[in-house]
């Protein structure tokens, strides 16, 4: 019903538009002009009026009485000149809105309708709706995968770009992560869905895509705070100049040479382009807050595992105590790490499964997020993780261990240790690598304007010294819990310093949820990231952080722009109809022709 109404509005100021410009050529009779002076303040008073019920003073408000002045006045060109620029902001309010639309029926579009059931050994094709969890899906090549789930056999390449905007396929496999809508390009593959209908990571960032559109940012708001005072200065000023004129149409000319509907549509304009241009590059922004916040972040907070590093620590190390048997200390490592999603036990569980080492059952087994994990395997209590997590468990290192581990960290290796009914039995050390274009990312940022770049770190000291030498990062802090890291964040916001946080999400939602921007890197099918952070990453590209503070400076810049070119046309305009150069219609004609300036500028963000 909305869409209609929206469309028909649509059609109507097309159609204004049409006939207030072959009335101008024609000059038709004056009842013409009546008809078409009032179908074009009818939308305008209509808006004006709703505002009123609501106690705000809109622009519209300005428009109806320059409208209503110049019908008085029988100035019907400038009714009709003033009407065209109305119909015409309200042509590209229209488009706005529209390419927002478009771009989530787009989205929408890639949802598969039918699905192949394996149902035993038949395959059955239903309505993607059906699906439950934990079934079997047949996906052949050239089909979009219809859930989130985990491949249970098969093997091939997926097209992801409507998840992360980038189309280079991503080679997968039996055990791998696979997502809703994404395009199986080569292969096929059985997979156990985990994840069905607005469950998924697609229908997340459909319905994240969809409130980015409609919340708007500070900087609109203040927008209508402007238009509150510009009206009611505008007025006074009306009233003013008739105290001291006595001329009507001086007055009439100054409220139809101040109409500001092009800012009013100028600026969404803006926003609107901007969010659509993050999209594109597999980042969803939660609003034009956040477009406007980068340009005044003051420092920039970056978590190391797998926001600096890739996250995929390679294994350096396995080490046993006292004789303990390699295969059965990695098959309790394995079981205690297999249900955490931080990085290092991600790492290790796919280590030991490689060396098809199996695994046993766990019961209790509890995390401390970023420290360690403890449970019962075989009715005997096992504690993984740090050294310092053991410690405070009540482990104790003979000195020869702690050498050993000592050792270790001095050649900035991580340390998971495991320990079995109260005696640590070995560790297993790990070096993770800096992602790509870390560096340049991280002295980038410092060339726009970022004062100050800090490293947080759960890992020990010489790790996160190494990472911070190779990233060039000269402030960092280490053996950090979660909680730490929000208290860090707790001491350096400040109402005007504002700070943002860039994390993997997995451990880092606290964070991620206090500073003024969050920052969620590869966020792909990662709830706690998609729920917590400002700013989703789809992409597991550190770049796209880069790209993004780029993007948000040229679009204030741009809104800045607008400002100043209505201001100036705003200027040269009172000048003309001060100086006599121009009246009402002129004034009409004058305003019409530069509103299209901000909103041409505006325009260029598409572009981006």
């Amino acid at each position: 019903m909305a869409t209609n109404f929206l469309k028909f509005r649509f059609w109507f100021d097309v159609f204004l538009l049409v006939v207030s410009f072959l009335a101008l050529i024609i000059n038709p009779l004056n009842i013409v002009f009546v008809v078409i002076s009032l179908l074009n303040l009818l939308p305008v008073l209509v808006s004006s009026l709703r505002a009123l019920i609501r106690f705000k003073a809109t622009i519209d408000l300005l428009a109806s009485i320059a409208l209503i002045a110049a019908i008085l006045s029988k100035e019907w060109h400038s009714v009709v000149f003033i009407g065209m620029m109305l119909a015409s902001a309200r042509i590209f309010l229209y488009y706005t809105d529209n390419k927002a639309r478009a771009a989530i029926q787009s989205l929408l579009k890639l949802r598969p309708r039918k699905v192949h059931l394996k149902i035993g050994e038949k395959i059955m094709e239903t309505e993607t709706e059906k699906v439950k969890l934990g079934d079997l899906v047949l996906v052949e090549v050239g089909e979009r995968i219809p859930v989130d789930g985990i491949v249970e056999s098969g093997e091939g390449s997926i097209d992801q770009s409507s998840l992360t905007g980038e189309s280079e396929p991503i080679s997968k496999e039996t055990g791998s992560n696979v997502f809703s809508s994404t395009l199986v390009v080569a292969g096929s593959f059985l997979v156990r869905a985990k994840k069905v209908g607005e469950d998924t990571a697609f229908a997340k960032i459909i319905e994240l895509v969809e409130k980015s559109q409609s919340a708007k940012a500070p900087i609109s708001s203040t927008t209508e705070k402007f238009a509150t005072w510009y009206v009611v200065l505008i007025l006074a000023g009306a009233f003013a100049i008739y105290f001291f004129f006595h001329n009507l149409l001086i007055v009439l000319s100054v409220l139809l040479v101040t109409c500001a509907d092009d800012l009013a549509v100028a600026v969404p304009l803006s926003f609107t382009a901007a969010l659509n241009a993050a999209a594109r590059r597999g980042i969803i922004v939660k609003g034009g807050t956040f477009i406007e916040g980068f340009p005044k972040i003051k420092a920039f907070i970056f978590d190391k595992t797998a926001t600096l590093t890739t996250g995929k620590p390679k294994i350096k190390t396995v080490m046993t105590f006292d004789n303990y048997p390699e295969d059965k200390f990695l098959s309790i490592l394995g079981t205690i790490s297999s249900e955490s999603q931080h990085p290092t036990a991600k790492a290790i569980t796919k280590f030991i499964k490689e060396k098809n080492i199996k695994l046993k059952n766990v019961s209790d087994l509890y995390e401390k997020p970023g420290y360690g994990s403890k449970g019962a395997i075989d009715k005997e209590a096992v504690f993984a993780g740090k050294v310092k997590f053991l410690e405070e468990s009540g482990i104790k290192f003979s000195k020869a261990e702690r050498d050993i581990l000592e050792k270790e960290k001095a050649e900035g290796h991580s340390i998971t240790a495991l320990a079995i009914k109260g005696k640590a039995i070995g560790f297993i050390s790990m070096i993770d690598s800096v992602r790509p274009h870390a560096v340049d990312v991280i002295d980038k940022l410092k060339k726009v304007g970022v004062e100050r770049i800090v490293m947080l770190t759960g890992d020990n000291k010489e790790v996160a010294s190494r990472i911070a030498q190779e990233t060039h990062i000269t402030e960092y802090k280490a053996d950090l819990l979660p909680e730490d890291k929000v208290n860090f964040l707790k001491q350096i916001i400040k109402p005007n310093y504002k700070v943002a946080m860039v994390g993997d999400g997995v451990n880092d939602a606290p964070s991620l949820v206090l500073a003024d921007i969050g920052i969620a890197m590869g966020a792909i099918g990662t709830d706690a990231a998609i729920e917590s952070a400002d700013v989703v990453l789809m992409k597991d590209k550190l770049v796209n952080v880069l790209e993004m503070v780029k993007l948000s400076q040229r679009t204030m810049k741009i809104i800045n722009q607008d400002f100043w070119i209505w201001g100036i046309s705003n200027a040269v305009g009172l000048a003309l109809v001060f100086a006599g150069v121009i009246g009402p219609s002129g004034a009409a004609a004058f305003n019409f022709l530069t509103d299209f300036f901000p909103l041409f500028n505006s325009l260029r963000l598409f572009r981006q």
